[in-house]
């Protein structure tokens, strides 16, 4: 039994770590260390960018809402202690520039009062920055309206900065227009927050010129816009939106059997946060080179989505680059996708390692991850309690694991127990699970809504299975619908069963269609069917004249060879027929030996005919002796005929009666003349 361990959940957790500000961007992306409300007013720690350089004097702004005066000097170099003390000797005799430099550098240290002092001095004097920098020194005090009025002073003058904080204000008072106008100015001014700003409003409202100030504040290097550009365009790629990791996993299937096997699942991803895939290249591409951005820049889900993409693309080794940097700052998913990558390399230690970590942090997939390598190493109890840890998660796939677990353990009453709790969470899989576990214990009543909703879900065993359920109440039309609309989702088994309908109703054409479908998917019996399709439509061969070269073989007999392969009895001994029709007498007597040896009466008795007339009669008898006992007609009038040759008159007598009870009509009648004969032989 192969337990759900993949990442049909990995984005459905819902649990994002805060990641704090890369720290080669504190100097440019967070002014204010310690007023932690302020930063979260201006952006999150996911949002904080740099966005500008510092300009010329007068105009001069840094991307986090301080204004210097001073284009000459970096941040850097006003962070050196021998220009500090230049420009405080400066401040000191009336200098502007130097009073409004100073105030920005004591503001950044959290020298408020400090900073006062030289911002209102500045202002005073009619320093633009200096307006823009006392509004964000009133407002981490607390003064917020008489921030704004600083602001709207700075805005007036010019300054982006202070018309993107000044926006801010105003959609925090709940007044959309004027954030509106003000972010509208930050924004057409090239202030990278601003425009980040005025994209996160327009998105809210749903307005399509969101895009183009993500793409602006993108292009100046906003790492979170980078990211949320990325994912705007990722999403307008594809009108659904589905997992990115959608690869093989441990996703059950499960028959009317009740028995498991590895098959696909999908689960309804995070519309917010999931990475997607759509089939325009070249829009997939742009957002690829978003996300680059972003995650250059310390943006770690940016790195998870650009690790996805890499990995459908079958680029591992960069994907799991990305997803390890993803993973070192934090983002539980990516280390949960990095142990599914290691997995597949076949470190399933290290892969051990990454599921615990982010399974430790929240992520429900990982735990069922840890909980299938648990129950593969046979340490059941260990993998329950993972499961129930994605449970706890919120993973409903946890629960539906831990029904697969007791069923393995033939716990059917807990197996049902959560089964019914995962299917009325939603899953499909377990409410298909659910209607078999019903279905065995003869419940049929009951299974049949359970089947239902799992299809209606777009279950695709479910359907196949709904459609034996009412085969075997001869609704014959029910069951067919059924069986279609599973073949259509690619169900081998239910294209077979559509393929035999319409052959039963005389619709060759169509049935074949299906049967091929069926036989390209791996069904030994829809390639028998098939070939037998295209048999029935070609004379049958003849042996080759002296000297001509063996025909080749035909498509009918490629199909026949392909269901032999997998050891379809029925093929084998239709293999050896057409084999020996070319001649080919070694080809035919290895297909007959392998259809004999695996029970085939038919290939018994053919497998006899071929040793007799290559004159090894002694063997021939042994495998019509077989094919006699388990029900052969003619061998068993092969094998009187020997005894007759042989002059075992009693013998032969004994197979005749068999030939007669087994016939056919003809092979009866023989038997019946030849036992006369013998009695008569007997008697005289």
């Amino acid at each position: 039994m192969v337990f759900m361990g993949d990442r049909a959940t990995l984005l459905e957790t819902g649990r994002f770590v805060q990641r704090h500000a890369h720290p080669a961007e504190n100097v440019m992306d967070v002014a204010f260390a310690a007023a932690a409300r302020y930063n979260d007013y201006i952006e999150t720690a996911e949002t904080a960018e740099c966005a500008a350089t510092v300009e010329s004097a007068g105009t001069a702004e840094s991307a986090d809402g301080v204004e210097n005066a001073e284009g000459a000097e970096t941040a850097e170099s006003a962070d050196n202690a021998e220009s500090e003390a230049r420009h405080r000797r400066a401040a000191d005799a009336g200098d502007t520039a130097s009073m409004s430099v100073l105030g920005a550098l004591l503001l950044r240290r959290g020298d408020l009062a400090g900073a006062e002092t030289y911002l209102r001095a500045a202002t005073a004097e009619g320093d633009r920055a200096a307006a823009n920098n006392l509004g964000v020194l009133l407002h981490q005090r607390g003064y917020p309206d008489e921030a704004a009025d600083w602001w709207r002073i700075a805005a007036v003058a010019g300054s982006a900065a202070a018309a993107h904080a000044l926006g801010r204000h105003y959609r925090e008072r709940g007044d959309e227009p004027g954030a509106e106008y003000w972010l509208r100015q930050s924004a057409e001014q090239g202030h990278a927050l601003g425009a980040y700003a005025l994209a996160e409003l327009l998105e809210h409202r749903s307005d399509v010129g969101a895009e183009r100030w993500l793409r602006a504040a993108a292009e100046q290097g906003h790492r979170e816009a980078a990211y949320r550009l990325a994912r705007l365009v990722e999403r307008n790629a594809t009108d659904d939106a589905h997992d990115a990791f959608g690869r093989p996993g441990l996703g059950p299937r499960t028959g009317t059997d009740g028995e498991t096997g590895t098959g696909r699942r999908r689960v309804a991803a995070r519309k917010d946060d999931s990475p997607v895939a759509g089939p325009e290249a070249g829009r997939v591409g742009e957002a690829e080179q978003w996300y680059r951005q972003a995650a250059a820049r310390g943006h770690r889900r940016a790195a998870l989505h650009l690790g996805a993409i890499l990995e459908q693309r079958g680029e591992l080794k960069e994907a799991g680059r990305w997803y390890l940097i993803s993973a070192k700052a934090g983002e539980a998913r990516a280390a949960c996708a990095l142990g599914f990558l290691l997995r597949d390399a076949g470190d399933r230690e290290s892969a051990a390692v990454w599921w615990l970590r982010a399974a430790q942090d929240g992520d429900g997939n990982a735990a069922n991850a840890l909980g299938a390598l648990h129950a593969a190493r046979g340490e059941q109890q260990t993998a329950e309690r993972w499961y129930r840890a994605a449970m706890d998660a919120g993973d409903v796939n946890g629960a539906y694991n831990l029904g697969l677990l007791c069923a393995a353990q033939d716990r059917t009453a807990q197996a049902e127990q959560w089964y019914r709790r995962a299917a009325y969470a939603g899953h499909r899989e377990a409410a298909n699970a659910l209607a078999v576990l019903l279905l065995q214990a003869g419940d049929a009543t009951g299974a049949e809504p359970w089947f239902s909703k799992a299809a209606e879900a777009g279950s695709v065993d479910a359907a196949f299975n709904l459609g034996i359920l009412y085969a075997g109440r001869d609704e014959d039309r029910a069951a067919l619908l059924w069986y279609e609309r599973a073949a259509a989702a690619g169900h081998t088994e239910a294209a077979l069963q559509v393929g035999m309908a319409l052959l039963h109703h005389g619709e060759e054409r169509e049935a074949e269609r299906h049967l091929r479908c069926a036989a390209g998917g791996g069904s030994a019996e829809a390639a028998f069917r098939l070939a037998g399709v295209l048999d029935s439509r070609q004379p049958p061969p003849g042996p080759p004249a002296l000297g001509e070269p063996m025909p080749e073989k035909t498509e009918c007999e490629e199909w026949y060879e392909r269901a032999a392969e997998q050891g379809h009895r029925r093929a084998q001994v239709r293999v050896g027929m057409l084999a020996a029709a070319r001649g080919d007498v070694e080809s035919a007597g290895r297909w007959y030996r392998e259809a004999a040896e695996a029970g085939s009466r038919n290939g018994a008795f053919n497998l006899g005919l071929l040793l007799a007339r290559e004159g090894s009669e002694r063997e021939a008898a042994l495998w019509w002796s077989r094919a006699a006992n388990d029900g052969h007609g003619r061998a068993a009038l092969r094998l009187a005929l020997l005894a007759a040759r042989r002059g075992e008159l009693t013998e032969g007598q004994r197979w005749c009666a068999r030939a007669v009870e087994l016939g056919p009509a003809e092979v009866s009648e023989r038997a019946a003349r030849l036992r006369e004969a013998l009695h008569q032989e007997l008697t005289a």
